[in-house]
């Protein structure tokens, strides 16, 4: 589809999003499955990587939405299985060229590349996973977020979902990261390229990711800078009943440019006693 279509597309949904449900008839719900058939195929994507960083494409985001309320409940059997809701289950892998382990769940609206692997986990509707990557057995990919190529999300990661409120940026894991086990990413979080969360780090909005490699230590939040080698670790705070430890993430280190990204994972691991 051209520009000028997604332009047009794009304006049709802002001017149906505004529209009262009981106003929404046929010809939006067309408009709606034809911007759903998008994201599903990958043309479009909630969010996009640019020059600048990364654009939500909120339009994109009211699409998800709008379809909740112009489509109605259906019954979905998958063999002895039944399910009940307004979003259907996506179909096709051979033809997509992805492997999927049963019971591995994708909703319609969530594009899926070729090349991936889906060992038993979930990736909701808006979600992007690129070529390469592995969502591993119980992982978890929520709405509309950004998985990059060559990812490697490790068994019971969960990565958080966002469809509310609009301009809000979904979590964005970049290209060749590795995500260790039973890892939460939420809240918008971005995870950039190359970088490695050792298991049961947990990343909010919030939370102080804090660089200890320097002579002083030096406090991020929301992004995880490329090639970067992040742990679990807490750090005091005073509070009217006393002083405690309180969750946050410690940069230790960074993956070598000399190697290639599964030798360099292995050294870090190796170098840092991380564990994964």
């Amino acid at each position: 589809m051209s520009t000028t279509d997604l332009t047009a597309l794009a304006a049709e949904i802002e001017e149906l999003y505004d529209r009262a449900t009981s106003d929404l008839g046929e010809e939006a719900a067309a408009t709606v499955e034809e911007a759903l058939a998008l994201l599903d195929d990958g043309s479009v994507r909630v969010a996009s990587p640019s020059d600048d960083g990364w654009n939500v494409n909120e339009w994109a985001k009211k699409a998800i939405l709008l379809s909740f309320r112009t489509r109605g409940m259906e019954v979905i059997e998958v063999g002895p299985y039944e399910y009940h809701d307004k979003m259907p289950l996506k179909r096709g892998w051979a033809e997509l060229g992805v492997r999927v382990v049963p019971p591995a769940t994708v909703r319609q609206g969530a594009y899926i590349a070729p090349g991936a692997v889906l060992m038993p986990s979930y990736v909701n509707v808006g979600a992007w996973v690129g070529s390469g990557t592995m969502v591993d057995t119980w992982a978890t990919v929520g709405s509309c977020a950004q998985i990059g190529t060559d990812v490697h999300l490790s068994g019971g990661v969960g990565i958080g979902g966002v469809l509310e409120p609009l301009q809000a940026s979904p979590v964005i894991v970049e290209d060749g990261a590795f995500v260790g086990s039973r890892c939460i990413v939420v809240e918008g979080v971005r995870v950039g390229r190359e970088a490695v969360l050792g298991a049961n780090t947990v990343l909010t909005g919030s939370t102080p990711i804090i660089d200890v490699r320097g002579k002083k230590p030096v406090e991020l939040r929301g992004e995880v800078p490329p090639r970067a080698i992040v742990i679990p670790g807490t750090r005091k705070k005073k509070f009217p009943a006393g002083n405690y430890r309180i969750p946050c993430a410690l940069i230790i280190g960074e993956r070598s440019a000399s190697t290639d990204r599964k030798t360099s994972l292995t050294d870090a691991l190796r170098e840092h006693a991380v564990s994964v």
